[in-house]
C-alpha cells in the first residue's frame, strides 16, 4: 500500500465534498471525483446520472472530462485521480484510457455494495464468455467495418 500524504488527504476530501453536494443536491449517487495535476485540480465531477438521465455521468467520468477539457489534452499523464469511492467497472476502464499516475480512493466496492450500489454483476460479466453474457452479444463479421479498420 502506498503512502498517503497531507495533500492527498486534503484532495480526497475534496472529492468527497463534491460527492456531498451532488447527493444533497438530489443530483445523483454519493460520488465524487478531483484529478489533480502539479498540486492543482484539474477536474473535478459528482454524480449525475439520474438528474441527466445519462449512466455514464458518474463522478469519475466527468472529472476525466473536465481535466482533458482544461489541459487540451486526452490523456492525463502525470496526474492523480481522487475518488470518493472505489471506482466501478466503466470508471476504472475510464481511468486507465486516460492513463493518470494514480488513483486515491476512500470508501470500497464493498461500501458501495453495501449501500445497493453493487458493481459485481457487471465485473462478472466482463469476464464470461460471449454466449454466457446476461444481456447477448452477436458477433456479425462486416467486410465495410474492416475497411475502416
Amino acid at each position: 500500500m502506498n503512502p498517503i500524504s497531507e495533500q492527498d488527504r486534503v484532495f480526497l476530501g475534496k472529492a468527497i465534498e463534491l460527492s456531498r453536494r451532488g447527493m444533497q443536491g438530489g443530483l445523483g449517487g454519493p460520488f465524487g471525483c478531483v484529478i489533480v495535476k502539479d498540486g492543482k485540480i484539474v477536474g473535478e465531477g459528482y454524480n449525475q446520472v439520474t438528474s441527466t438521465n445519462d449512466p455514464t455521468a458518474h463522478a469519475e467520468v466527468i472529472a476525466i472530462r473536465d481535466a482533458c477539457k482544461n489541459l487540451q489534452t486526452w490523456q492525463l499523464s502525470g496526474c492523480d485521480v481522487y475518488t470518493s469511492c472505489e471506482p466501478c467497472p466503466m470508471c476504472l476502464g475510464a481511468i486507465y484510457w486516460a492513463r493518470p499516475q494514480r488513483v486515491v480512493f476512500a470508501n470500497t466496492r464493498q461500501h458501495a455494495a453495501d449501500i445497493e450500489f453493487d458493481d459485481a454483476f457487471i465485473y462478472n460479466e466482463i469476464g464470461a464468455l460471449l454466449h454466457e453474457r446476461k444481456i447477448p452479444f452477436t458477433h456479425f463479421p462486416h467486410p465495410d467495418a474492416e475497411k475502416v479498420f
